[in-house]
């Protein structure tokens, strides 16, 4: 026997809340097939959706059998969608190198376009994909009140709410935030880290370079030259021997 999605609670996150909205980068470019003039807008949208779900699309990522459907018109987005999640490209390099909790994380951001409320709905949803598997999770999301309300059978999800009032900028984008792999695959496959290791160089403006006979230019050569040791004892004025010092005789 299955075990049924358990409740948790919603919390007040960027995407359940109103408000008025100002135009900006920021803000999601929605893309839906209600208001298509082109082939060239299908094109956009299909872009669009492998951007949601894969964040960068390979050539050998691509699904051409699944796009030809959605061109001809016998599929709609949300099924488009189903059969990216369901790809063996997600399934390989989503679900295969991460754990359920966060994998789980990574569809609810991609699919229903906000954040996880928490630990509650991790664990909710990643007893369905263990329980039921993956098929039947990623169903329940594309069938969810949820999904249906706010993107439907024609529009591709985004990130629902980036900008909270009185906020200059907005929040990365969850596909850029949340990569494929979890940080141990990165450092299994060799992905560069963040750590800069190189020689930092300044920018120097030319009026402030020294010009030639400037002694700054000689400093490096300066430091860089030994000092010599000094031998014997100081001589002052009241231990020379006068007697010895030689002097000039006047006729």
């Amino acid at each position: 026997m299955s075990i049924p999605l358990l409740g948790y609670a919603p919390k007040t996150i960027n995407a359940r809340i109103d408000g008025y909205e100002v135009g900006s980068d920021d803000q999601p470019k929605i893309f839906t097939a209600e208001n298509l003039l082109s082939p060239g807008d299908m094109g956009n949208l299909i872009e669009a959706a492998y951007r949601q779900i894969f964040f960068h699309v390979f050539k050998s990522d691509r699904e051409p059998f699944l796009e030809s459907q959605l061109r001809s018109g016998q599929l709609t987005v949300r099924d488009f969608i189903r059969g990216l999640l369901l790809s063996d490209t997600y399934k390989r390099t989503f679900y295969g190198f991460n754990s359920n909790y966060r994998f789980v994380e990574q569809c609810v951001q991609r699919v229903l376009g906000r954040d996880v409320y928490g630990e509650a709905e991790k664990i909710s949803w990643s007893i369905i994909v263990a329980s039921k598997g993956l098929e039947a999770f990623i169903d329940a999301l594309l069938d969810s009140e949820e999904y249906l309300d706010n993107f439907g059978f024609d529009t591709v999800p985004y990130q629902r709410r980036r900008v909270l009032p009185g906020r200059d900028i907005g929040e990365v984008p969850f596909n850029v935030q949340s990569p494929r792999y979890d940080a141990y695959y990165r450092k299994v496959f060799g992905f560069p880290s963040g750590t800069w290791t190189g020689v930092v160089r300044r920018y120097t403006p030319g009026d402030q370079k020294p010009k030639v006979g400037d002694p700054a230019l000689y400093m490096d050569m300066v430091r860089s030259m030994r000092r010599r040791a000094i031998t014997g004892s100081p001589t002052s004025a009241s231990n020379v021997d006068m007697s010895k010092v030689p002097y000039r005789k006047t006729a």
